[in-house]
């Protein structure tokens, strides 16, 4: 097993818990970029490994979030313990900074990078920071002095660019083509595999299916319809009390499942946005991987 070469840390995630994670053959870490499809991929994951739409825990409790700060260590790896379905663990931890293991099979979601960001924006409105800063100060004490969280910018524009421009550790557009970057360098490996958002959309049961068959789940037939129904957005949506992580920390945890629609960023960039964004995108990442994530487009 090769331990992680890197550490991410900021005020609410730390890499550095996934070296006390002892893996199990056949376990799944869903890896993705904030905002790409994490609770989409970890209730997929649930669907096949159950099989079934009646799950044996709320589905966060079941894919645990080890880097997460806001719950303790010791609590997160005695859960992990205990659990004895094939287990699918939750993280934005890229593969850098994680234990790669052959026995374990590694998934990340791709999305169009300006989506990620109005989709981030959102959920950062409806989340309660007051809680969630709470639940940090519980779990591994409070905020050393000058650690906490900048006011974000006044206006939905302004927020976009902060999220493009800046150089965060785990969150904004430079974390996240870094983070794809990883998985698509290692998207040859049996045991990675590298999804796109529009995919899982536009052909949810043949993605279903290909994954399936990567983590080597045999489903029967008359399963599918079901399982593939309760895998879309509005089955999601319509009960995201039961699906939402964190269910305490939202201002309305109906809204956690706000759209997942492609191309949300049209009604805010103009031309000279976006070729802004090009610029941005070119400086960060390879022709082919900005080719793939932006579906074939690097900014237009």
């Amino acid at each position: 097993m090769r331990q992680p070469t890197a550490r991410y840390q900021n005020l609410l995630m730390d890499s550095a818990r996934w070296r006390e994670v002892e893996f199990r053959d056949g376990d799944i870490v869903i890896s993705t970029p904030p905002k790409c499809g994490t609770t989409w991929t970890q209730m997929i994951c649930a669907l096949l490994i159950f099989q079934s739409v009646d799950f044996p825990a709320p589905l966060d409790q079941m894919s645990l979030w080890p880097d997460m700060l806001t719950r303790r260590q010791d609590d997160i790896l005695g859960a992990l313990r205990r659990q004895r379905h094939r287990r699918f663990i939750k993280t934005h931890t890229p593969l850098d900074g994680l234990p790669f293991d052959e026995r374990v099979t590694y998934l990340c979601v791709g999305r169009d990078p300006r989506d990620a960001a109005i989709s981030w924006d959102h959920h950062t409105a409806n989340a309660d920071m007051d809680k969630v800063m709470a639940m940090r100060a519980e779990a591994v004490g409070p905020v050393p002095p000058g650690g906490d969280l900048p006011a974000a910018p006044e206006s939905l524009r302004d927020r976009f660019w902060a999220w493009v421009d800046d150089d965060d550790v785990l969150i904004g557009l430079a974390p996240m083509l870094r983070h794809l970057s990883q998985f698509w360098a290692e998207r040859h490996r049996a045991n990675v595999v590298l999804l796109h958002y529009d995919d899982l959309r536009t052909d949810l049961p043949g993605q279903m299916r290909a994954l399936a068959a990567r983590l080597h789940i045999e489903v029967a037939e008359e399963r599918w319809p079901e399982l593939v129904r309760a895998a879309t957005f509005d089955y999601m949506r319509g009960r995201a009390r039961q699906y939402a992580p964190d269910l305490a920390i939202w201002r309305d945890p109906d809204r956690f499942f706000h759209r997942g629609s492609t191309g949300q960023w049209r009604d805010l960039l103009d031309a000279d946005d976006l070729r802004r964004y090009q610029k941005r995108v070119a400086e960060l990442a390879e022709a082919d991987l900005a080719a793939w994530v932006h579906r074939g487009l690097t900014a237009d």
